[in-house]
C-alpha cells in the first residue's frame, strides 16, 4: 500500500525532517525583474549606469524592462499561489521610493510596493522585504555612495521610511542582501557597480555597509512592532585551486573578506583576525557597537564552493580559481556539491547559533537549456536534479541539529542576472523577454510537489 500523503502543511514538514512551521518560498530582486526604470518618478541607481557602460554586462543588455514585474506583478503572484509557496522574498528599490536617495519621496514608488504587499496578503503569501538589493541611487553614489561615512545614515533614514509605510503589513525584514559580493565585485574586483578596484575603498564599504546594518536593524527595531529582522549572506566555502600550498594564503583571505568581514562583527562584534588591521583605520569608538545589534535570523544564500588562486595584478592579489573539471556540470556551467551545502549549514549553525533561512539556493541553465519545446513545456531536469539533491542535503543537516526554518528558491523567474544579463536563466517560471510570457518549467511543478507532500525530495 501507498504511504498516505500529509494533508496539513505541518504534517508534511514533520514528515520531510522539519519544523512544522518551516517557510517554503521563492526570490526575486527589484532591480533584476521590475523594469520601468524611468517610469512613475525612479531615479537611476548605479547598476542603471553599468549597463549603459560598454562591457559593463555580458551581452550588453540592460534592466529597463526585465520581466516587466512593476506591471505583471498580478500575474507573478497568481503564479507564486500555483507553485503553493508561503513566502516571497523581494527587494524594493531604494530608487524608486527616494529617487535622489534622500530628501524627497516618490509617492507612486510607495504605491507600487503597497499594491504588492496587500495582493501578496490576500493571496495567503507572507511578504519578506529586503530593504537593499545592490541598486544604490546614482546620486548617492556621487556622493561617495558606500565609501561615505555619511552612506549609514542615508541608510537608517531610508529604512525608517519603508518600515514607517510598510510595518503594519510587513514583519520579516532584511537589511541587505549579499553584502561581500557587492562590496567585493563593486570596489575590489570590477565585476559589479560601481566597479572600483581600490583596496581602501573596498575597505571603508565593507565597514560602512556594517555600520547601515546596524543603523537599519535599529530603526526597524524601533518602528515595527514584532519584526523578525535578519540579513542575508551570501556564504561559499573557499577552497585553494587544485589544492596546491602556494594558493592557500590567497584562500584565507578571499574567504575573510568573503564570509567573515560581515558575519562576525554583525553577529560577534568584531572582524576576523586576518583583516583586522586593514580596517582598524576606518573604526571609530562606538562601531562595533553599532554594527552588533541584536537580530532574529541569518539568511544563507548558497550556490556552490569558490576556489581562489594567487594573482599579484589584482587589488588584493587573489583571484577566482577554476573547479575541478570533473565536477563542472555540463548544462548548469559550474560545480555541484550538496554535500558542501549541507557543511555551510552546519558551520553557520555552530558558528554563530541563530535560527537560518536558506534565502537563496537554486540552479542556472544556459538560455538553450530553459526554452519551451514544440508543446510548451520547459523540461529543466538539471534544475529539478540539483533542487532535489540540495534540499537533501539541507534535511540532512536537519538531522544533525541545524536549526533551519525555511527555503527560497532562487529564483521565481528567469531575469536580468547582473553581470551576465540574460544569459542564464535561474527561474522556476520560464520569462520570454520579447514578449513577457510566463510559463511554468518543470521544475516549478516539482517544487509545488515537494511542498505539497507528494514526494520526499
Amino acid at each position: 500500500m501507498a504511504e498516505p500523503t500529509p494533508s496539513t502543511p505541518a504534517d508534511i514538514a514533520q514528515a520531510l525532517g522539519l519544523r512544522p512551521d518551516f517557510v517554503w518560498g521563492v526570490s526575486t530582486s527589484a532591480f533584476q525583474v521590475e523594469g520601468a526604470v524611468a517610469e512613475d518618478g525612479r531615479g537611476p541607481s548605479i547598476w542603471d549606469t553599468r549597463c549603459k557602460l560598454k562591457g559593463g554586462v555580458a551581452d550588453g543588455s540592460n534592466a529597463d524592462i526585465a520581466c516587466d514585474h512593476y506591471h505583471r506583478w498580478r500575474d507573478d503572484i497568481a503564479l507564486m499561489k500555483q507553485i503553493g509557496v508561503g513566502a516571497y522574498r523581494f527587494s524594493v528599490a531604494w530608487p524608486r521610493v527616494l529617487p535622489r536617495g534622500k530628501g524627497a519621496v516618490n509617492p507612486a514608488g510607495l504605491d507600487f510596493y503597497d499594491r504588492l504587499i496587500d495582493a501578496l496578503l490576500e493571496a495567503g503569501i507572507e511578504p519578506w522585504l529586503c530593504l537593499y538589493h545592490w541598486d544604490l541611487p546614482q546620486a548617492l553614489d556621487d556622493l561617495g555612495g558606500w565609501t561615505s561615512r555619511d552612506s549609514a545614515g542615508w541608510f537608517a533614514d531610508y529604512a525608517a521610511l519603508i518600515a514607517k509605510r510598510y510595518g503594519d503589513r510587513v514583519k520579516r525584514f532584511a537589511t541587505f542582501n549579499e553584502f561581500s559580493v557587492f562590496t567585493l565585485f563593486g570596489y575590489a574586483i570590477p565585476w559589479a557597480a560601481p566597479g572600483i578596484t581600490d583596496r581602501a575603498a573596498h575597505l571603508r564599504a565593507i565597514h560602512h555597509v556594517n555600520l547601515a546594518h546596524g543603523a537599519g536593524v535599529d530603526v526597524l527595531r524601533d518602528l515595527v512592532p514584532n519584526a523578525s529582522i535578519g540579513a542575508i549572506h551570501n556564504r561559499q566555502i573557499v577552497r585553494p585551486e587544485g589544492g596546491r600550498e602556494e594558493n592557500v594564503a590567497a584562500a584565507r583571505l578571499l574567504d575573510a573578506h568573503w564570509n567573515g568581514v560581515f558575519c562576525d562583527p554583525q553577529i560577534l562584534g568584531h572582524y576576523p583576525e586576518i583583516v583586522c588591521s586593514d580596517i582598524e583605520p576606518y573604526v571609530l569608538p562606538g562601531d562595533m557597537a553599532r554594527i552588533c545589534r541584536p537580530t532574529d535570523w541569518i539568511g544563507l544564500n548558497h550556490y556552490g564552493p569558490i576556489y581562489a588562486r594567487v594573482d599579484p595584478t589584482t587589488t588584493w592579489g587573489y583571484g577566482w580559481g577554476d573547479a575541478p573539471e570533473s565536477a563542472t556540470h555540463p548544462e548548469v556551467g559550474w560545480p555541484i556539491f550538496p554535500e558542501v551545502f549541507k557543511e555551510e549549514l552546519l558551520t553557520l549553525h555552530r558558528r554563530y547559533r541563530l535560527p537560518i533561512f536558506v534565502t537563496e539556493n537554486g540552479c542556472g541553465g544556459g538560455a538553450g537549456s530553459d526554452i519551451p519545446d514544440a508543446d510548451g513545456i520547459v523540461a529543466d531536469t538539471h534544475r529539478i536534479a540539483y533542487l532535489r539533491d540540495f534540499t537533501r542535503a539541507m534535511r540532512d543537516a536537519v538531522a544533525e541539529g541545524c536549526d533551519l526554518r525555511g527555503y527560497f528558491v532562487w529564483s521565481l523567474l528567469d531575469n536580468f542576472e547582473w553581470g551576465s544579463g540574460y544569459g542564464t536563466r535561474f527561474g522556476l517560471v520560464h520569462v520570454d523577454f520579447e514578449t513577457g510570457t510566463r510559463t511554468l518549467k518543470q521544475s516549478a511543478g516539482w517544487y509545488r510537489g515537494l511542498i505539497r507532500g507528494e514526494h520526499r525530495g
